[in-house]
């Protein structure tokens, strides 16, 4: 949002500031100014001249010698130029000697500007410079007359063809000028228009605030027997107003409208055009002008587009609609995009006569989706993104036609269309200057709040302590918006520091942050260090990972607009990540690495989305170098217990093709799959470029958070002697050691106190197929001593079950 000090001063008569003192102020009353541009900066001794003689150059074909008038009194300069485009009788704007410029020709614009000094050119003497707009430091979008290879004519705008020689060229041009930039925030809608900041700063500053005195416009005819209109969507468009224009006359506008309108970065155009620009940017308003002509049956009919309907833009771009983009149209056609521009079959043309003025309030939601979809943005769709105050619509329409009166544009249609079902009414806040004061830290007397709401135009019930707000500020809902406006104005500088006044309370962890701390201090007792890795990831990651085509972790959201095709899906597995960030160590020739991840993963109930996806959260290991297969399912193990998962844990074979096929297994507990681990397939690991054995865990934490048990029961120390037995089994291969152990628990009955697997052994010693288990059993009761004879029976349930599993004793 930008602004020119003129244009505030306009409706703030009495404002006396430099611009470093109007930024500070503005900004510590929460208006934040980001910067400002000085348009007279390094222009000085520049004035009104009249070139009373040319002359040729005696020695350059393509310069002349210009006598130039620079006072009523008749003084001259001689004046040496190659503008092709000066006569004798003009009226210029004049550099003297001394002065300066904002830019040359030749080396365009300077921080410090150009002095102009005398000297010769091709041996002729010149005491100073003609100049363009350019060398003045302004464009020909300020200055649509300005010839863009020559010299600025002054006389040729009537505005300045009056101006007294030797006058102050810079202020005749209206240069004496800053322009503001702002940060508005997107709740304060009233201060994207030019009277929303003039009205804060009038309360910053402490003066009076004098907006334009608009009065009702138009002849006796009415306006509903040139135009009907009718809403079909009122919660998409609450408010529609439009008015109609006659005898319509293009001209240029007048030079302080087309100054205001440059300032801010807006091309006049014609008066029209630029009537609807002027009341944007003073009101923050957007309006519309259509050829009330090309309306067929001079209807116009706010609704949704059809899907697939095609329609021709003001820019000259086809483009394709849905049906959830809202329209105007007229009775047969589309002939605008809501809020956002207007259709190329309706244009104001120079041959317009009757012109229809359209002011509305657009769902600010629905506005910027369909410009989204569109590709479009453009300064009306901006504002109207934003929740524009339908109260303000029919202000600033009057507003445009006053101006079309002003100006002679036309002939205002009496009376108005205004389709306005349900009003926007103030909102009435209570206030409480204790409660103000408690909130702020201050002691602000009740009298003082009053008057900063008075203000900013907020109406102060004293006797029943309420404020009532008007609709355009839309940011003030309760007291503690109450409050901060006292602050701004009070002065945020001038509050002292207090502590807060509360009592303590007791932070913590949630149950999740919890088993997150406990899994990140295992992993890191264990030698691994946390990396972190983006939810998104490129499609081809699956391809590295040798997941068939029909793989369910390919089923993967796809972003709408990601920012590359290596970001375009999002995540289903951490491995991706998890191995990029070892082949990363690996390229660099780190040694040894152990990663550890917790990482969400995204699985989508279907595609495309109809609901959230099943959002995960995994924790996943990675480690070459020192380490095999039993050391990650080591750590795999420490970090169960650790999260309490006390029970009994089986390792089955898995299945995983980005696993060895031999070197990879399911972690069951309780019958649930809740991790798997394994040594990287070999093509995965070539695919992502590591050298060495790699071995990876995954451990699925919103299952086992589910699961784990923090009880804690005391046993005391034994009273009595256990026994030991030692047994080696012979069994074929595919029989795993959690059968073993089963077959152990089961018939172990209540007097096994532990087991524990001491040695594994496969070769020559036993029968090809085969493999050999040796388990340290131990025995104790609790309430007695064990005879042999207990110890003997419980082995022999033992090694009879196992039996029948075709295990027996090694001989």
């Amino acid at each position: 949002m930008d602004t020119s000090l003129s244009w505030i001063k306009a409706y703030v008569p009495d404002l006396g500031c430099s611009a470093q003192e109007y930024t500070d102020a503005m900004t510590l009353s929460g208006t934040k100014v980001e910067g400002y541009k000085e348009f007279d900066k390094n222009l000085d001794k520049i004035i009104v001249g009249r070139i009373n003689k040319i002359e040729k150059h005696p020695d350059a074909d393509k310069l002349v010698v210009c006598q130039v008038q620079i006072d009523e009194e008749g003084t001259e300069v001689q004046i040496v130029t190659g503008a092709p485009n000066v006569k004798e009788g003009q009226k210029v704007p004049v550099v003297l000697e001394g002065g300066h410029v904002a830019s040359s020709h030749k080396d365009g614009e300077s921080e410090d500007g150009f002095k102009i000094k005398k000297g010769k050119l091709r041996g002729v003497e010149s005491y100073g410079m003609m100049c363009s707009i350019e060398e003045l430091g302004s464009n020909s979008n300020m200055y649509p007359d300005a010839d863009p290879d020559g010299i600025y004519i002054l006389s040729d705008n009537p505005a300045y063809a009056g101006a007294e020689i030797g006058s102050d060229a810079i202020g005749l041009l209206g240069l004496h000028d800053v322009v503001f930039e702002y940060e508005i925030t997107s709740n304060r809608v009233d201060c994207f228009g030019v009277l929303g900041i003039a009205r804060e700063a009038a309360a910053t500053f402490g003066k009076k605030f004098v907006p334009p005195v608009v009065a009702k416009t138009g002849n006796n005819e009415d306006v509903n027997n040139y135009i009907k209109v009718e809403v079909e969507n009122p919660e998409l468009c609450p408010r529609y107003t439009a008015r109609v224009v006659k005898n319509i006359k293009l001209a240029p506008s007048p030079e302080w409208m087309q100054r205001r309108l440059a300032s801010v970065g807006i091309r006049p155009i014609n008066n029209i055009v630029d009537i609807t620009n002027y009341v944007m940017e003073e009101y923050a308003q957007p309006m519309h002008a259509y050829d009330l002509d090309t309306i067929e049956d001079r209807k116009i009919v706010v609704r949704k587009a059809n899907a697939g309907e095609k329609f021709t833009t003001l820019d000259g771009q086809e483009r394709e609609l849905d049906d959830t983009m809202l329209m105007i149209c007229d009775g047969k056609k589309p002939i605008g995009l809501a809020g956002i521009m207007g259709g190329e079959n309706s244009m104001i043309t120079d041959n317009v006569t009757t012109m229809l003025f359209e002011a509305a309030t657009f769902d600010g939601t629905n506005i910027r989706l369909s410009g989204k979809k569109l590709g479009m943005r453009t300064d009306a769709q901006a504002k109207f993104e934003k929740g524009l105050d339908p109260n303000n619509a029919m202000e600033a329409m009057d507003r445009a036609c006053q101006l079309v009166e002003e100006l002679g544009a036309g002939e205002v249609v009496g009376g108005a269309v205004d389709i306005y079902p349900v009003k926007k009414e103030p909102v009435v806040i209570p206030y409480d200057a204790d409660k103000i004061n408690a909130l702020l830290g201050t002691d602000i007397p009740e009298e003082e709040m009053t008057g900063y709401f008075e203000k900013i135009d907020l109406i102060v019930d004293k006797e029943g302590k309420t404020v009532t707000v008007p609709t355009w500020r839309q940011d003030l809902e309760r007291l503690a918006d109450l409050a901060e406006e006292v602050a701004r104005f009070y002065g945020y500088d001038k509050i002292p520091v207090t502590l807060p006044k509360s009592t303590a309370t007791t932070g913590g962890l949630t149950g999740k942050l919890k088993m997150e701390k406990i899994a990140r201090t295992t992993a890191e007792a264990y030698g691994f260090c946390e990396g972190m890795t983006y939810s998104f990831e490129s499609p081809k990651v699956y391809d590295k990972l040798c997941l068939d085509e029909d793989d369910i972790l390919r089923k993967s959201i796809r972003i709408s607009n990601p920012l590359g095709e290596d970001y375009s899906v999002m995540r289903t597995s951490a491995l991706g990540g998890m191995l990029s960030s070892l082949a990363n160590n690996y390229n660099r020739r780190n040694k040894n690495v152990r990663l550890y991840e917790i990482a969400n993963i995204y699985i989508p109930k279907e595609l495309p989305l109809t609901e959230l996806p099943d959002e995960r959260t995994m924790l996943a290991f990675g480690m070459y170098g020192a380490g095999d297969f039993f050391t990650m399912k080591g750590v795999v193990e420490a970090v169960l217990k650790k999260l309490g998962l006390d029970g009994i844990t089986e390792y089955k074979p898995g299945s995983r093709k980005y696993l060895h096929p031999g070197r990879q297994a399911d972690v069951i507990y309780n019958g649930k799959e809740i991790a798997y681990l394994g040594e990287v397939h070999p093509v995965v690991q070539k695919n992502f470029e590591i050298g060495e054995r790699t071995y990876i865990a995954v451990i699925d934490l919103k299952t086992v958070m589910e699961m784990p048990s923090y009880t804690v029961k005391y046993k005391g120390v034994p009273k009595f002697p256990a026994i030991t037995r030692d047994i080696s089994l012979s069994m074929r291969k595919d029989v795993t050691a959690g059968e073993i152990e089963e077959i152990i628990r089961k018939r172990g009955g209540k007097i096994l106190e532990s087991y524990e697997l001491f040695d594994i052994y496969e070769g020559s010693q036993i029968l090809k197929g085969y493999k050999s288990l040796a388990y340290k059993i131990v025995f104790r009761a609790s309430d007695r001593t064990l005879t042999d004879e207990e110890a003997g029976k419980v082995m022999d349930k033992i090694i009879s079950s196992l039996a029948a599993k075709e295990v027996t004793l090694r001989q």
